[in-house]
């Protein structure tokens, strides 16, 4: 009896410097890790010209039986747009926007880039992204939104109001 708790008594003691080892392993490796929340990607012209394409394959579409039968089939390439034409205009959905309007506006600043959905009497943010080695904060209430990047002491704010009137945007560097 006596054996069996040691023999009980050094497996748990070996189980446990196991266990120590192994967290503070992982825990060294991962407290260098960074989960930040994932960023806006900025919105170019080309990006408005595809809001309708199509994707070429979906893991969760299955093929008709028509398809499953064919030995070949040819993808067709995309269509590409030359730098000489012009962008096509964004379309709208068929379901009501939130701000009636619909007008997407961008502004580019020293930190970052700010997009709203410009309405006729209110706008959302659409899209924020810092720049390279700047941070982002947004503040939203029921008549305004601010959009601040920092770098260090820089700061420049983009702010959207319309509580006296249609929505008007400023940016300021502070």
């Amino acid at each position: 009896m006596r054996r069996g708790l040691i023999h009980l008594l050094a497996w748990t003691l070996a189980t446990g410097a196991a266990v120590t080892l192994s967290w503070w392993g992982v825990h060294s490796v991962m407290t260098g890790t960074a989960y930040d929340p994932p960023r806006a990607l900025p919105i170019t012209a080309a990006d408005a010209t595809t809001q309708e394409s199509k994707p070429l394959a979906s893991s969760t579409a299955r093929p008709t039986p028509s398809e499953s039968k064919s030995p070949s089939r040819e993808l067709s390439p995309a269509p590409t747009r030359t730098p000489s034409s012009p962008p096509s205009p964004p379309t709208t959905s068929a379901g009501p926007s939130p701000t009636a309007s619909g007008q997407i506006k961008s502004y580019d600043t020293d930190g970052g880039r700010a997009v709203f959905d410009l309405g006729k009497t209110s706008a959302t943010l659409v899209s924020a992204t810092p720049g390279t080695g700047w941070s982002m904060q947004v503040w939203k209430t029921d008549s305004w939104i601010r959009v601040e990047f920092g770098s260090g002491a820089d700061r420049v704010s983009v702010f959207c109001t319309w509580h006296d009137g249609p929505p008007r945007v400023e940016i300021g560097n502070y």
